[in-house]
């Protein structure tokens, strides 16, 4: 199992430079976990493509109900103070702080491409590579 963040699971459903090696993560594990946040993030990111007129509305919803298929069960609450405590140490926003505490929670790693949350949390995450 691994966590992995909005941009990962964005990578493997809208076709773009990084979607081949999301599909080879998924491959390589299928049990991918994200806290409950990740739907938001999401669904901004497919607001974002349905502004931009990349995505008519109906995929766009096709697209929502098939990442929320992949994640379903592993979707986590978080501890606020946990959260808290994180963005504390580590000066992250408390979104990407939600992912890291999900990933110590398991006990599993934070799949990310973001740098700020790799070099703050080396203990916990992955890099995405080639993002």
């Amino acid at each position: 199992m691994i966590v992995v963040d909005t941009n990962v699971v964005a990578y493997l459903f809208l076709p773009g430079d990084f979607t081949a090696r999301a599909e080879t993560w998924l491959r390589d594990d299928r049990d991918w976990a994200a806290p409950l946040l990740w739907r938001s993030e999401f669904r901004n990111v497919l607001a974002g493509f349905l502004r931009r007129r990349q995505l008519g509305f109906e995929a766009a919803l096709q697209i929502q109900r098939e990442a929320q298929a992949l994640l379903f069960g592993r979707e986590h609450e978080v501890d606020s103070q946990q959260v808290l405590e994180l963005v504390r140490d580590s000066g992250c926003s408390a979104y990407d702080c939600e992912f890291v505490s999900v990933a110590a929670r398991l006990g599993v790693k934070l799949l990310t491409s973001d740098a700020q949350v790799l070099k703050a949390f080396p203990q916990h995450t992955l890099a995405f590579a080639g993002a």
